[in-house]
């Protein structure tokens, strides 16, 4: 058992507001240079919708990920011989209108302009070439365009249903959507990594942090096409690759990283998880239908007594175990089982996970519900015969099979097509809701509470538990950073120094440098 430290997140769809506080933050810290104007490292997307880049979660055009060949698991698009053919010319790379081309206004025109008849404009102008541009695309075009010909009807996610099931989704008293917030998943079997011919890509080993060597990088752009959910990115004024960096410096001194920090919905939840590096290889290679329950099943219990041993012996410290046991992450993904990565078929085993949003339901429900009951399986009966949706408060909870976002969709997006997992998480997120409008508003009957609560695997402790990490967690409770043990790194460096003044592995000393 090779147990090693790895800092994940989680991001809760249900209180996303869309407001990209977010991602103006990290554009303000991070990407406010020549060359990466087009750079979004965090970026909201409205779903159903196309994204950023165009189309990134269709890997027929991308190459992205890992696929499975005769029991092994290869880069899709890159690696040696994949890389060395495609080395000066990559067909599998987005191109800038994918993204958008970045531009600026001429606000100097309304300012400069002689008085006449007609109002003034600002004239757009590209931030690439500096002259007058048509916008055609934005980093969020899309925001909250659902429903559109142009950007929802053309989602990937939407392949495997039915063209009545997506009809439905876009009546216009049924229709719906919701953010999805982007970063860099920090994989535990990045693809990225893999595919860099410099090996300037590489993750750090006292928290799994994904980061590119500026130096090393010679800007072949593999990792750009081997990442499927296109979180590496080409900087064409100093010719390397760029990539979120999960705001180290500031992890390194006990801050949450800048897009979590200011996060208005305090969706964002940040902590460390303890893992079996061993399973990597086998976590990443099952079938799709089993990809969720491997990864999963290489997160540790960091309380016991074994798993701490082990990660002691790796060198992983008392304060970073410490750290695993009050994690929000391992609370919502393994102990409570209600969040679940992205597109676990790309096989990157990501570190982000998501709990999947319980939107509301209609009126409109009923009376599919009712006529569909008697072919239902008990418990789902139970569920469209006890909360239909009317004017009572007791029955405002609608349903979970026939609720505004088909089950197959989210299960498209969170567990590689399987709606039992989806439907598992969705819930024990109603049982909760139920519960707690039970305790606070009382008018719901208890005999239907605990049924609902059994039915979902919830009892009343954990689900006030869910609720209160949910609604009414505190700064360190939603962000449990382990201390960075700098003097590590420097006795490693005193170590390795020889009499010459040089480091080992052949790196020049230089001297540190604050930030």
């Amino acid at each position: 058992m090779d147990v090693r430290s790895q800092i994940s997140m989680v991001f809760h769809l249900d209180k996303c507001i869309g407001c990209h506080t977010c991602s103006i933050a990290c554009k303000n810290i991070w990407t406010d240079r020549k060359g990466v104007e087009y750079q979004w490292w965090n970026n909201v997307e409205t779903k159903p919708g196309t994204g950023y880049p165009t189309k990134w979660e269709d890997q027929d055009i991308y190459k992205g990920g890992w696929e499975k060949n005769n029991g092994t698991i290869n880069l899709k698009g890159a690696g040696k011989k994949k890389g060395l053919l495609n080395i000066f010319h990559n067909p599998h790379l987005p191109v800038i209108d994918d993204y958008y081309e970045p531009f600026t206004y001429k606000y100097l025109d309304l300012i400069e302009s002689p008085a006449m008849d007609d109002q003034p404009t600002a004239r757009p102008v590209s931030l690439i070439t500096g002259k007058p541009i048509d916008i055609k695309m934005g980093p969020n075009w899309d925001d909250d365009l659902s429903g559109t010909p142009d950007y929802a009807r053309k989602d990937p996610n939407l392949q495997d249903l039915s063209p009545a099931e997506q009809e439905a989704m876009f009546q216009l008293e049924r229709m719906a959507f919701f953010y999805l917030p982007r970063i860099c998943n920090h994989c535990l079997n990045p693809a990225c990594v893999a595919s860099c011919p410099s090996g300037a890509i590489y993750k750090r080993g006292e928290d799994g942090v994904v980061l590119i060597n500026q130096e090393v990088c010679r800007a072949w752009r593999m990792c750009v096409t081997a990442c499927p959910y296109k979180k590496s990115y080409y900087n064409w004024h100093t010719g390397k690759s760029e990539k979120c960096i999960l705001c180290y410096p500031r992890l390194e001194a006990g801050h949450a990283p800048a897009c979590m920090h200011s996060c208005v919905g305090r969706i964002r939840y940040l902590g460390v998880v303890l893992y079996d590096a061993d399973q990597i290889e086998n976590a990443a290679s099952g079938e799709n239908d089993d990809l969720v329950d491997r990864q999963l099943n290489m997160l540790l219990d960091p309380f016991d007594p074994k798993v701490i041993s082990a990660a002691k012996q790796n060198g992983v410290p008392d304060s970073t175990i410490k750290a695993a046991q009050y994690s929000p992450t391992y609370k919502f993904v393994k102990e409570w089982g209600l969040a679940l990565p992205l597109h676990p078929e790309f096989r990157t085993l990501p570190m982000l996970f998501y709990v999947p949003p319980l939107l509301p339901v209609m009126a409109s429900l009923s009376e599919q519900n009712t006529s569909q009951g008697e072919k239902m399986d008990p418990i789902a009966k139970f569920w469209n015969d006890s909360w239909l949706y009317d004017t009572s408060t007791e029955d405002l909870w609608g349903t979970i099979d026939q609720a505004r976002f088909p089950l197959k969709y989210m299960a498209n997006l969170f567990t590689a097509g399987d709606e039992e997992k989806v439907k598992v998480v969705l819930k024990k997120l109603m049982a909760v809701r139920i519960h707690r409008r039970n305790v606070t508003v009382g008018d719901i009957d208890s005999a239907k509470v605990e049924a609902a609560l059994n039915g979902a695997d919830v009892n009343p402790e954990t689900a006030d538990e869910i609720y209160k990490l949910t609604s009414l967690a505190k700064f360190d409770e939603r962000f449990v950073i382990p201390p960075a043990h700098r003097e590590q790194a420097l006795e490693m460096l005193e170590f390795t120094c020889d009499t010459k003044g040089s480091v080992g592995f052949g790196f020049k000393e230089k001297p540190v440098r604050g930030l």
